[in-house]
Formats: C-alpha cells, structure tokens, sequence
C-alpha cells in the first residue's frame, strides 16, 4: 500500500508541476536581443533599436496589456514592427493589440497584416491606421536620422501568397540598407535575391513545441523539422529573425518556447 500510496502521490505530484510549467510558459514573457550588423549602415544609426512584437494571437497580458507594456517599456527602443497575427480567427478581438499599441511610449509604428488577419476579415486595419500606424503594404518608407537614412520595407502576407516584394522596394533607389518587414519567413529566398539586408517576420510561433536539441516539429506552411522555424538565419547579405511570437494558435499552449518581445540592435560593426 506504501508503494502504491508514494507512486499515486509523485503522479499527482509530477502532473501539478507540468501543467504549473505549462500555463508559466504560456503567461511568462522573454525579451530576447539581437546585434545585427548592417554593411553600410549610417554613423547615425549606430545602436538603433527596433522593438519586433509578432502573433498576439488577441491576447491579453493583465489588464490593458499592463505586464507586457512593462516588459517592454523597460527597455530602449526607436521604432516597432508588427508583423502581423495581431488577431485570432477563431475569436478576432481587436481590444488587445489597439490597448498594445496605445501603450508603445508614443514611438512611429509599423505594421505588416498576417494570415489570421485576411481570414478574420482584416477588421483591424481601419483601427490601426487611427491609432496612427503605418502599413506597409507592399511599399516602403525612409526612416530619417539626421541627414541619413535607412529604408522600411512591408510585404503583405506571404503565407497568403499576398506579398509582392518587387512592388515594395520600387522606390528604394539609393542603395541605402534595407530592412523588410513580413508575416512569414517564407519571404526570405525572394529577400536573399534582393538583397535585403534584414528581414523580421515571425507566424512559426517556434512551434510552439520545442524538443530539446531537435527545435520545432512542424510549423504551418513547412514539413517536418521545418527548415525556419525560430531565431537567426543567414545567406549572403541577408539575415533573417523569426520572431517566436506572443500568442498561440491551435493548442492553447506552448513548450520550451516562452512567448517573447525582440529588440533588434543595428550595427555596422
């Protein structure tokens, strides 16, 4: 009886402590830094910091977005990319991003719709744009910075097939660095081909599950053991982050992948 009494108490036991690590990795946030060296990247640009939110997936961080708005707003930053799944199909509320962005320290805002936003009817754009964020839909835009200047570049959705990578840099002319904001990764190889030197997406979430020393099993839009499921990755002079997002989609949980805010660091160094 002994044993059986230790063997149903370590079960119950073993079973708390998972699922205690479960709702921690799904309610936790990370902040995760990148140094990324730009070639030719202005003087004035030294250190210049983009915040990469991704995949809210309409959810909620405390009221108002209060413990996410602190997590980020510990930090420095200069402008913020939203790539994209700000809403959830299955239960499009658009109060969570909007008291998101509200909360951004009052920094310029861009933004790049995801697939989740097509399928719920893109009800989000109109709020966004009174809220004084700029979409970048297939176009790009000169960041200013004393008399230099880097160039923003957005893509539609590419897991949705709605990019068009050749309409959104037609008016960068000057060989300036190029950064492309996207929903999915599967931009990078028309990226590599540009020459883009930094694309920030995010849509893979990491998997949401993560073995341990294997990474993501399956990501949408990928086979198994995808080929970009999370972080950085190179080829030639461009570079790319997948962001591992903030939400969740499908399963209500996540594994060995904490929901994150990125701050992107750029360097000519």
């Amino acid at each position: 009886m002994a044993n059986k009494y230790l063997t149903r108490r370590n079960f119950i036991i073993g079973g708390s402590a998972f699922l205690l690590y479960l709702f921690w990795g799904t309610s936790s946030i990370a902040a995760r830094k990148y140094t990324v060296r730009i070639s030719g990247l202005p003087r004035e640009f030294e250190g210049f910091t983009i915040l990469h939110l991704s995949d809210l997936h309409s959810k909620w961080f405390g009221n108002n977005q209060k413990r996410l708005l602190a997590a980020i707003n510990r930090e420095h930053f200069d402008i913020v990319a939203l790539t994209g799944d700000l809403v959830n199909k299955r239960n499009p509320r658009l109060e969570p991003a909007l008291e998101l962005i509200k909360g951004l320290k009052d920094k310029p805002v861009f933004f790049v719709p995801g697939n989740h936003e097509w399928w719920s009817g893109y009800t989000l754009r109109e709020p966004l744009i009174s809220l004084g964020v700029n979409i970048l839909e297939n176009k790009s835009v000169k960041i200013n910075k004393g008399e230099s200047h880097i160039w923003l570049a957005g893509v539609d959705d590419p897991y949705s097939g709605r990019d068009d990578l050749e309409k959104a840099l037609e008016k960068v002319n000057d060989g300036g660095p190029v950064i492309l904001l996207a929903h999915a990764p599967e931009i990078f190889q028309k990226g590599v081909n540009s020459e883009v030197d930094l694309i920030l997406v995010g849509h893979t979430h990491g998997g949401q599950i993560r073995l341990p020393f294997i990474g993501a099993v399956i990501v949408p839009g990928q086979k198994l053991f995808p080929q970009y499921d999370y972080g950085h990755y190179s080829q030639g002079r461009c570079k790319m982050i997948i962001n591992g997002g903030l939400g969740e989609s499908g399963l209500p949980i996540r594994f060995n992948i904490r929901p994150e805010i990125v701050f992107v660091i750029l360097t000519s160094q």
